[in-house]
């Protein structure tokens, strides 16, 4: 059974003192690739870095909502820089975060449009984080998305940890985007979410750790990991009554398509 863990901050410090470790956990798990997304251009950089050290792990580039009080236009030069080094597969995780107020929501849009243009430019896809902005985010992505050309419309990019109504996951759905499920969809009061995982059509879901946050029912309180991906697969299994291996097949399949995985290692896998 192979898995990818589509989302996972493995460049923050809580994985410093044993990576090495994690990414064991990680392969004896059946995560055979991870996406790094990026916070701001420092952990772009680190998460390249990584990439270039293991061969299952890919990075994403950009820099998050809560990251974009200073943000600048020669930010997105650098963005742009580091999106052409190796195993870079998209641009973010950018958005728009209206909880902890920690940006203007004037520059958090700014911000947001001006790494949605890069990535249409670039013919990247996207990472998005939608806290508390549905409303807002969908507005910004519907006006991107018509503006897209050739297959970045059918792969625009995915609405990470999802956790919005159902009626923001159709909208995003029809607009192309994945969507992302992670340790809460195993939560207790998490009902409606798992009501929203369930019917999302097979082709559109991915699975993610977002580690070292949200960890499973299972290991919550405790730091997540690549590894724990595999709860994820397990709770959506059940959730839409098909094997682990369907979901794990599927799931991959559907992060290589988006990622490009495959064009960008150079190698297919069995």
């Amino acid at each position: 059974m192979r898995l990818i863990d589509s989302h996972c901050h493995l460049t923050d410090s809580q994985y410093h003192e044993d990576l090495g470790a994690v990414m064991e956990r990680a392969a004896g798990a059946g995560v055979q690739r991870v996406v790094i997304p990026a916070v701001n251009v420092e952990s772009g950089a680190a998460g390249v870095a990584l990439a270039g050290r293991y061969p299952g792990v890919f990075a994403s580039v950009g820099i998050h909502p809560n990251d974009t009080a200073n943000f600048m236009l020669d930010d997105l030069k650098i963005i742009r820089e580091q999106a052409a080094l190796p195993k870079v597969v998209a641009i973010g995780e950018i958005g728009i975060d209206y909880h902890w107020q920690t940006s203007p929501k004037d520059v958090q849009r700014r911000a947001f449009e001006g790494q949605l243009a890069l990535a249409g430019e670039l013919q990247l896809p996207v990472i998005i984080h939608n806290r508390e902005a549905s409303e807002d985010v969908i507005a910004v992505l519907r006006a991107w998305v018509a503006s897209l050309v050739g297959t970045m419309q059918e792969r625009p990019g995915v609405l990470h940890s999802f956790s919005a109504p159902a009626g923001i996951a159709e909208q995003a759905l029809a607009l192309g985007f994945y969507l992302g499920f992670t340790g809460p969809l195993t939560y207790k009061n998490a009902d409606d979410l798992r009501a929203i995982a369930a019917r999302v059509p097979a082709d559109r879901l991915l699975i993610e750790t977002d580690g070292p946050y949200l960890a499973p029912q299972q290991r919550r309180g405790k730091r997540n990991e690549p590894a724990y991906v595999a709860y994820v697969a397990e709770r959506l299994a059940t959730l839409r009554n098909v094997s682990v291996e369907e979901i794990a097949a599927t799931t991959t399949a559907n992060a290589e398509r988006l990622f490009g995985l495959d064009r960008v290692s150079g190698t297919t896998q069995d």
